[in-house]
């Protein structure tokens, strides 16, 4: 007798959708990443105030250039829909009223890490390279370092670089200067 392979459910960005509306998910925290349904654990102190005080630093700094977006889906071509803790994208902010940013929108993303650094530098970065995000910033909050990622190539960046200090220029806004330290230790 043959036995049978089992599958796991892949979910579309629709039936996920479908599923929030319905109620089914509840009050979880989740995300959509390559069809699967994952569930987020809770931000600690460090990790709420990190991402929050850099989303209100860069909303003055990149006014009016880029809309700042703080946990908020993004949806990409892979079956994903993460919620990364930063997204930098086109403004007006009213462009996101029926549809949240697409990769063309997207100018780089940052995702706080304490718990869950791995699955950032893996699972995370995967569908960001193989969405077309040309800029991906991880805050390794349990060491203020910031480890940028540039230029992706299928499933990876080819260009990636770590600062605890100084000042970066974001690829998108190439005459800003960014404060390091406004984003990993505010």
């Amino acid at each position: 007798m043959a036995e049978t392979a089992l599958q796991l459910k892949r979910w579309t960005i629709d039936e996920y959708h479908q599923l929030i509306e319905t109620g089914l998910l509840g009050n979880s925290h989740v995300e959509l990443l390559n069809g699967q349904i994952i569930e987020m654990p809770p931000e600690n102190p460090p990790h709420a105030y990190q991402s929050q005080e850099a989303d209100r630093y860069l909303a003055r700094l990149l006014e009016p250039y880029a809309y700042i977006r703080q946990a908020k889906p993004i949806t990409l071509p892979n079956h994903s829909e993460p919620e990364p803790d930063i997204a930098v994208v086109r403004p007006p902010g009213s462009s996101y009223r029926h549809h949240h940013p697409y990769p063309e929108d997207i100018f780089f993303l940052i995702e706080y890490s304490d718990s869950t650094l791995n699955h950032d530098q893996s699972v995370k970065l995967a569908v960001y390279a193989t969405a077309g995000i040309s800029e991906y910033w991880i805050v390794e909050v349990k060491k203020n370092r910031l480890i940028v990622h540039r230029d992706p190539q299928g499933s990876e960046y080819t260009s990636i670089t770590e600062q605890d200090s100084g000042i970066i220029h974001a690829i998108a806004f190439p005459t800003i200067q960014i404060d390091v330290l406004q984003i990993i230790n505010p």
